[in-house]
């Protein structure tokens, strides 16, 4: 019961559309399938950290330290703004052609931990969501229902990786240089946000 109920709000957590799940649609419709598995499952990686963080109420502590979530920010929305201007520097490339050499794995690795836990705001609000579930449960019934969430977690993201790389091929090269310039804008307008709400925050 614990983890079906961790599974329900593990989606409701995750399906909104936001950074994250700009990033994993677009890394279905840029790589090989194999390769966008890969750095999709790397980006799950971070975000069942984020999720058990959250759990554990990681969120709270940021909430309460203004530097450390000024830092957060800052450094945030430059990487993810970094992140938005790649994804729109690519745009005219055609998905699946020469997608080996788009993004190594090292820079995948930094892409998947801005996309999970540059957000503050996240953190927080994963915090009353999953901390306040947790309050109902027992210690055991607890691990049931982060396993749950972390579940939803990678069930999403692989399920939309997949669906979004099969049908990749089907759509046009017009339509798919207008995704990944949406995609690249809502991402690098997003970090220029944090950055500017972290000055805010500093000044």
């Amino acid at each position: 019961m614990a983890y079906l109920q961790g599974l329900l709000i593990g989606f409701a957590f995750v399906a909104p559309i936001g950074m994250q799940n700009v990033y994993v649609f677009n890394n279905g419709l840029s790589y090989k399938l194999t390769r966008a598995w890969l750095y999709t499952f790397i980006v799950w990686v971070f975000d069942a950290l984020f999720c058990v963080a959250a759990f554990y109420g990681i969120g709270a502590l940021i909430a309460k330290n203004e530097l450390l979530k000024i830092v957060i920010m800052l450094l945030g929305g430059l990487l993810t703004t970094y992140i938005g201007w790649s994804i729109i520097r690519a745009a005219d490339q055609r998905a699946l052609t020469s997608s080996e050499s788009k993004q190594s794995l090292k820079q995948a690795f930094l892409s998947a931990l801005v996309v999970s836990w540059a957000n503050p705001q996240a953190l927080i609000d994963g915090t009353m969501m999953l901390g306040a579930s947790r309050g109902t449960l027992s210690v055991s019934e607890s691990i049931f229902f982060i396993i749950g969430v972390v579940s939803a977690s990678f069930i999403w993201d692989m399920g939309m990786t997949t669906a979004f790389n099969v049908f990749a091929n089907k759509i046009s090269d017009r339509l798919l240089r207008g995704i990944n310039l949406v995609s690249g804008a809502i991402v690098a307008v997003y970090g220029i946000f944090l950055f500017i709400e972290g000055l805010k925050n500093f000044i």
